[in-house]
């Protein structure tokens, strides 16, 4: 790494290093970004979990999961749940599903996930 690659790099915010590790991470998986994601129809993307949270939604508990791919963001809602086993931060996944638009964020309700390997394994 020569001194302007450096310069490069410690210049960039931390979202931009982060986006630019998760495009190269799941850029090879080949599947849709989810800055391109079409909506009302169904879709394979992946991405990895940036922040989870319980939240009732009219009254039944529900999981919130935000995956990011590096190109865009994705609410994902898995309904009537508490908790998911094997899910949690900075865990890559893949997910099949119809995604929506709710006021400025796109949801996508309980869809087909699929765990990915963690790093190294």
């Amino acid at each position: 790494m020569g001194l302007r690659d450096f310069l490069t790099k410690s210049s960039q915010s931390k979202d931009d290093l982060v986006s630019e590790r998760l495009c190269a991470t799941f850029g090879e998986l080949e599947l849709v970004s989810l800055s391109e994601m079409p909506m009302r129809q169904r879709v394979e993307v992946c991405g990895e979990i940036r922040r989870m949270a319980v939240k009732p939604r009219a009254g039944i508990p529900a999981v919130e999961i935000e995956v990011s791919d590096g190109t865009g963001e994705l609410t994902v809602i898995f309904s009537g749940r508490d908790r998911i086993p094997g899910v949690g931060h900075n865990r890559g996944l893949t997910l099949s599903g119809v995604a929506h638009m709710e006021g400025t964020r796109r949801v996508m309700l309980n869809p087909v996930y699929r765990l990915l390997p963690k790093p190294g394994q």
